[in-house]
């Protein structure tokens, strides 16, 4: 068989504008943001360079910073939740629909829908069973009336409101990954090991999951991330309230930079998300790493 030997230089050239546009579109953006986080600025007018002031005002003066970066790792924790949950309706779907395609269809429907639409459409189902909530009417119908809630304007309930909204529309995409992961798993392998007595669950614990543990790790960098950087369904939804009440990082960031006109705090914010980002990551990549080389 003949290889086709390509050179370092080769290789480096085809590679390059799609790395020049990568820094560009990120890396520089990145780099632009954390310099604007050290001034002092509106973003239109004259700059004021303050050193890291406003990350001191951000870790030990802002009373709604910490409890944004709370509710933030909240959402991305309760992300996760639904991985498991998203592989054990796969492992269903593969092992008890004959064709299994259209349900998976289905259950990625509400991702394909806009945010507005879902925020808009939740936003109706949470709201008084006077204003023609769905949720609280089915609660008075079934005669627990006293669990009934203005969902979404209830300091309490509202941020465990969104979590749910958030699981609800993500679960089908998560689905879809573990889905396609399982049916890449050879069949002789399941065979074999019902010869040796495991079948159902046992063959799942020993054989679905290790095999499906880089699928695994996928559906988990994707959802703590994206769920890190949560925005448009809270502003659609809550827009950062009652009270704050539903502030995460990124509403909080937005409200400062284009609410209150400063730009270079809500630089520092965006700072603060980037290096969250990069550490969670490389904290998933390690535990997934050990996770493949214990099974492997």
């Amino acid at each position: 068989m003949n290889v086709l030997r390509v050179s370092k230089f080769t290789i480096a050239l085809f590679v390059l504008p799609c790395l020049l546009l990568y820094v560009c579109l990120v890396f520089v953006p990145i780099l632009i943001s954390m310099y604007s986080g050290l001034l002092d600025w509106n973003g239109i007018g004259e700059s004021k360079f303050v050193g890291l002031q406003n990350f001191k005002t951000l870790l030990f003066d802002d009373p709604v910073f910490w409890p944004a970066v709370r509710r933030t790792l909240m959402f991305a924790v309760f992300s996760m939740v639904e991985i498991p949950i998203a592989l054990f309706v796969a492992i269903l779907l593969n092992r008890f629909v004959k064709k299994p395609n259209f349900l998976v269809s289905s259950y990625f429907l509400p991702v394909i829908l806009s945010v507005v639409i879902v925020g808009q459409l939740w936003k109706t189902i949470y709201n008084p069973a006077s204003m023609g909530g769905m949720l609280n009417q089915i609660l008075i119908a079934a005669g627990l009336e006293s669990w009934t809630h203005s969902w979404l304007t209830e300091p309490d309930v509202a941020m465990y409101s969104l979590y749910f909204v958030a699981l609800w529309q993500y679960l089908g995409y998560h689905t879809l990954i573990q889905f396609t992961g399982i049916q890449n798993i050879p069949a002789d392998i399941y065979e074999a090991a019902k010869i040796d007595g495991a079948e159902g669950l046992k063959a799942d614990w020993h054989i679905t999951f290790p095999m499906n543990i880089p699928i695994f790790k996928i559906s988990i960098v994707l959802a703590f991330i994206g769920s890190l950087q949560a925005f448009d369904m809270i502003m659609v939804m809550t827009g950062g309230g009652p009270a704050h009440a539903t502030d995460v990082i990124s509403t909080h960031m937005y409200n400062m930079s284009f609410l209150s006109m400063k730009y270079g705090y809500g630089s520092a914010i965006a700072a603060f998300l980037v290096v969250i980002c990069l550490l969670a990551t490389v904290i998933i990549n390690f535990i997934f790493n050990r996770l493949e080389r214990k099974y492997t």
